[in-house]
């Protein structure tokens, strides 16, 4: 069954064209990854899936809804997304910022349902040493797992995420990526901008390659191909085995 589908995509920012017919589809508990340079189009591409953009041109439709036409409620339940960057305003606690995942499920004040999904959170993310903390006091890379975890908090069906290995250290990367994809295996739909080809081809069972704002595909579905990702990252790259594994190197 189809978690994800994009028809047609193009978004434009001033004079430029930042997504030019983009279309594809994403099954439901796929962990895909988006891939591309810098500029190339992944994060506005992550924010028109999430509802957080107008989209003058194309659709995307998640769980069968237009996300166009649905409510910021009904959104919430399909949707979660992490945007690449989040600034503190207020010194609340870890829990109380885990908490606000559930903002669009609360009416009046939270329910102990709504607390034992932020509790749940916090420990499926591995955090709960930090749950009395000031979010304000955390460091770059802590604060990112908060967010990952208020993301969790929300349960959407699908999860979008812009870079959510930045700021994190090497054992916290490795603990995310596995955490992803156990959630993708459980159901979860998984949809992450990375930068680390590598990472992507070995957690990810789905690669989603921008070039300047255009789709593009891996030649008979060979991700791992040295040619076609050389001219996606614009850098001559090989490509090595190990232990069975593709190794992205630049040379």
């Amino acid at each position: 069954m189809t978690a994800l589908i994009v028809r047609s995509l193009s978004w434009r920012y001033s004079n430029r064209t930042v997504l030019h017919d983009v279309s594809f589809e994403i099954p439901h508990g796929a962990f895909a990854a988006i891939l591309g340079r810098n500029g190339s189009g992944k994060s506005t591409l992550l924010r028109c899936i999430a509802g957080m953009v107008s989209i003058p041109h194309g659709t995307v439709f998640v769980d069968g809804q237009d996300i166009a036409r649905t409510s910021p409620a009904r959104r919430a339940g399909l949707v979660g997304y992490l945007p690449q960057f989040h600034e503190p305003v207020f010194p609340f606690s870890v829990e109380e910022v885990v908490l606000t995942g559930r903002a669009a499920q609360v009416l009046f004040t939270p329910s102990e349902s709504d607390r034992a999904h932020a509790r749940h959170a916090i420990e499926v993310v591995g955090i709960e040493h930090l749950r009395p903390r000031a979010y304000t006091e955390l460091s770059g890379g802590e604060r990112q797992l908060v967010m990952i975890a208020r993301v969790l908090a929300q349960a959407p069906g699908t999860i979008l995420l812009d870079e959510p290995l930045s700021h994190l250290d090497l054992c916290n990367q490795m603990h995310l990526l596995k955490l992803l994809r156990k959630l993708s295996e459980e159901g979860t739909t998984i949809v992450a901008v990375l930068h680390d080809p590598t990472l992507a081809l070995t957690y990810c069972n789905r690669h989603i390659y921008l070039h300047e704002g255009s789709l593009r595909c891996a030649p008979d579905g060979a991700e791992a191909d040295a040619t076609f990702l050389s001219d996606i990252y614009n850098t001559r790259l090989r490509v090595i085995r190990s232990e069975g594994m593709p190794v992205v190197i630049a040379e």
